[in-house]
C-alpha cells in the first residue's frame, strides 16, 4: 500500500519527495505530546511506509518551536481501558515493533524537548541529529511508572548501562553537548540548519544501492542480538546474496572507478 502526501490525519503530517519521507509530528499547541490518535495515525502511516517502494529515506520531526515530543499524554494513557483490553490493543497495534521493523534507514531531526516518548521515537530510528537547544529526559519513574516502549531497552544499547539508569532512576536531563558525547545523538547542529542537515545525510544514503542500505541496516540491527560468529555468518549471508542480484558485479566495478571521498 503506498500512500500519498497531504493525508487527513490530525496529529501527524506524511509527505514524500524525492525518495525521502518526511513524518511531522503535528501537536504543536502541547508540544507533540504522543496520544492514543497520534499512536494509531504513526501506525496507518509506518505501515504504508514499510511497503512503499518509492520512499528510500525517511525524516521524523516535530512540529513547533519547542519540542519534538514532550511525552505521552498520560491523562489519555492512564484513563485507557482495563489492562486487559488494553494488553490487547497494544499487541494487535505494536506501532514500537513496526518501527523496529522498517527497512528504511530512518533519521530523527530534533529540537527542544525530546521527553519519555519522544526519546522512544528518537531511539528507534538509525541517527539522530539534534539542534542546540535539545534537551532529554525520562521522567517516568518519577511519575510512579516506567517506560513502556522500549527505552529501558533501546538507550542502553545506545549510551551504556550507567547512563541511561542514572536518566531513568534519578531522573537526569541531557542537554545538547551531554547527548552528544555520550552517543544519544550523532550530530548537534544550529538550529536553523537542522532540517537541511538531515535532508543531506537522506541524500547521501539514496545515492547508495537501495538494496545495500538496508542489508547493511539489517545486518547491524539483527546482529546486535547475536554472539559475534553469529553475526559474522548473517553479515556473511547478506553480502552473498547481496553479489548474488543481478547487475551486483558490474556496478561494483563501475563504483570502483568512480569511487571519491564523501563530501561534508
Amino acid at each position: 500500500m503506498k500512500m500519498k502526501s497531504g493525508n487527513n490525519f490530525q496529529t501527524i503530517i506524511y509527505e514524500k519527495k524525492d525518495g525521502i519521507g518526511y513524518i511531522t509530528l503535528n501537536r504543536p499547541q502541547v508540544l507533540n505530546v504522543y496520544n492514543l490518535q497520534m499512536r494509531d495515525e504513526l501506525y496507518q502511516a509506518l505501515s504504508a511506509l514499510k511497503d512503499d517502494s518509492e520512499v528510500r529515506v525517511a525524516i521524523f520531526k516535530g512540529a513547533g518551536e519547542r519540542a519534538f515530543c514532550a511525552g505521552a499524554d498520560l491523562s489519555e494513557f492512564l484513563t485507557a481501558p482495563s489492562p486487559v483490553i488494553a494488553r490487547q490493543v497494544r499487541w494487535e497495534r505494536d506501532l514500537w515493533g513496526l518501527f523496529l521493523s522498517l527497512p528504511q534507514p530512518l533519521i530523527a531531526a530534533l529540537h527542544g524537548y525530546v521527553l519519555g516518548s519522544g526519546i522512544e521515537i528518537a531511539l528507534c530510528c538509525d541517527i539522530r541529529i539534534a539542534s542546540d537547544d535539545v534537551r532529554f529526559g525520562l521522567p517516568e519513574v518519577s511519575l510512579g511508572l516506567i517506560p513502556a516502549a522500549g527505552a529501558t531497552q533501546t538507550l542502553p544499547r545506545t549510551i551504556g548501562r550507567a547512563k541511561s539508569l542514572e536518566a531513568l532512576l534519578a531522573g537526569r536531563w541531557f542537554d545538547a553537548e551531554e547527548a552528544y558525547h555520550i552517543g544519544l545523538v550523532n550530530r548537534l547542529v544550529p538550529r536553523k540548519e537542522l532540517l537541511s542537515t538531515a535532508e543531506a545525510i537522506a541524500r547521501r544514503i539514496i545515492s547508495h544501492p537501495p538494496q545495500a542500505v538496508r542489508y547493511a541496516k539489517e545486518a547491524v540491527k539483527r546482529g546486535l542480538d547475536m554472539t559475534l560468529e553469529e553475526g559474522l555468518e548473517l553479515e556473511r549471508q547478506l553480502a552473498t546474496s547481496l553479489l548474488s542480484t543481478e547487475g551486483a558485479l558490474e556496478r561494483l566495478r563501475d563504483s570502483s572507478r568512480t569511487m571519491r571521498p564523501p563530501s561534508e
